[in-house]
């Protein structure tokens, strides 16, 4: 009895962390379908003959603040969420070749490869860590640099539609 016990106050810890892991995952993906959601609807707020628009010259213009968002999504997802090989790697820098439609459609299959590859994420990786910018990240540490490094960027969107004089669309959030 005792052995039996000590074997359910062992196993139950764990079980919650596992539960909470999940409940982790499953958060990045409302959050990361909202903010899919609303970094195509800040796209498509702009026409498309301001997609070129840059605030000043040293800064990236507002198609390549999109391709960059997918450009990342992608290969964050991939090299460490999903542990392969990113699949726009060859393609990289082709903002200039892109219409409107086209960007459109590249960032929401960026948000979609995501999608993917957080539903088929194995909570029990989590913890599993990679090596970064001299330090050590673990894929939950992705998670949340895939989020921020898009947040960041659609910020930047936002303030290239109201100098253009074009209001943001509501914000989704949670």
């Amino acid at each position: 009895m005792n052995i039996i016990l000590v074997i359910i106050l062992f196993a139950f810890p764990f079980a919650g962390i596992a539960q909470s892991n999940q409940m982790l995952i499953e958060s990045h993906l409302v959050k990361f379908k909202n903010a899919k959601t609303y970094t195509l609807a800040i796209a498509e707020k702009m026409v498309e003959d301001k997609f070129d628009f840059k605030p000043v010259k040293e800064e990236m213009s507002f198609k390549e603040q999109l391709v960059h968002i997918g450009e990342n999504i992608y290969w964050l997802s991939s090299t460490y969420i999903i542990e392969e090989s990113n699949p726009t790697k060859a393609n990289k820098n082709r903002a200039n070749e892109m219409n409107k439609e086209q960007v459109l459609e590249f960032v929401g299959s960026a948000y979609e490869y995501a999608l993917k590859a957080i539903t088929e994420l194995d909570e029990k990786s989590l913890s599993k860590a990679f090596n970064w910018s001299g330090g050590k990240m673990n894929k939950f540490q992705f998670l949340n640099l895939i989020q921020d490094h898009q947040s960041h960027h659609v910020g930047q969107l936002i303030v290239y539609l109201r100098l253009n004089g074009i209001a943001p669309p509501k914000y989704i959030g949670w």
